[in-house]
């Protein structure tokens, strides 16, 4: 089956290659998905380069979420039918024409979630979910995150305000404020303007700021703490630099902040099947509603895996580039 493949730890845009795998067959409690779309996530392109949380046995399939129909239905598995469209996410493989999924994982999709939207409808989208309720936040709490016009940026400004969450989203460029804006997203700052800080303050009108969620490391993870009020939270959600938090130990020390680490994993797991459940179920309303929009920067087939790297790294881009078989 073609698929796109690395068979060394490297970037990206390097090691993937187009290539033929061996069809998998589903064992005790599996299903085999036959992939219609799959999307590149960042956290797909680190396990390539061999520093994500776990490193997969090589040569390696990439990506780890898709949507598709179930294609062969594994020895105990129960409640599920051959062609019946799902999504599924933190599983292996999915840059491929089928892959492996735990039965118990598969979300069933309504037939007004188009592809497009369900091919990247759990990984971030549902992220973004679990930290609004990692945070423990209310209606009326005030959040800022910086990196807000990625995926889960932008999922987070959304989901929060349709919580009735107040979310101030930071980016690195002027231009981004009006593609926000385009997804409805307001309360947006860019840090190339001069008094950027001072413009967070006078959106949240003195209001205190419960939490700061931080994907870029480095000097703009201080930047975030100094927004925040007493008792806050700053959330490492990741980190695009690659450098470590700079904090000023004052700050963390008078307003008895709390500095977190977020893995959407780990969270997901303590919400148990119920909780997942619920949060699943709003964030399919949701995005049925239009409340939660998904964009697509492009859709790449696996054969031109490598220029698909690249529009997935390039600043700016409007929405998450797919791969199709």
């Amino acid at each position: 089956m073609r698929s796109a493949i690395h068979s060394a730890f490297g970037e990206p845009d390097q090691v993937l290659t187009p290539g033929e795998s061996p069809l998998p067959e589903p064992a005790e409690g599996q299903v085999r998905i036959k992939t219609i779309l799959s999307p590149i996530h960042n956290h797909d392109l680190v396990t390539v380069q061999g520093l994500y949380g776990y490193k997969p046995d090589l040569p390696a399939i990439g990506g780890t979420e898709a949507v598709g129909t179930i294609d062969a239905i594994g020895p105990g598995v129960e409640g599920v039918t051959l062609g019946q469209r799902i999504a599924v996410a933190a599983v292996h493989g999915t840059w491929a024409e089928y892959f492996l999924a735990p039965a118990a994982s598969l979300v069933p999709l309504p037939d007004a979630i188009a592809d497009e939207q369900a091919a990247q409808l759990i990984a971030m989208p549902f992220s973004a979910l679990t930290l609004l309720e990692f945070l423990g936040l209310q209606e009326g709490d005030w959040i800022v995150q910086n990196a807000a016009n990625g995926a889960v940026g932008k999922a987070v400004a959304m989901l929060g305000a349709a919580r009735g969450i107040n979310v101030v989203s930071i980016v690195r460029r002027e231009a981004t404020i009006t593609e926000m804006a385009e997804l409805g997203i307001t309360n947006v700052v860019s840090t190339d303007t001069t008094g950027w800080q001072d413009r967070v303050r006078a959106l949240t009108g003195g209001a205190r700021v419960k939490a700061g969620v931080d994907s870029i490391g480095g000097k703009a993870s201080g930047d975030l703490l100094s927004l925040l009020g007493d008792d806050s939270t700053l959330v490492s959600f990741g980190s695009l630099t690659g450098e470590p938090m700079i904090l000023d130990a004052g700050q963390l020390i008078y307003k008895q902040a709390v500095v977190k680490g977020y893995w959407a994993a780990k969270v997901a797991a303590a919400l148990g099947r119920e909780g997942m459940g619920r949060l699943v179920a709003e964030l399919m309303g949701l995005v049925i509603e239009g409340k939660v929009r998904l964009p697509v920067e492009g859709i790449f087939g696996f054969d031109q895996i490598q220029h698909a790297v690249t529009a997935s790294l390039t600043p700016g881009k409007a929405g998450k580039v797919l791969l199709r078989p």
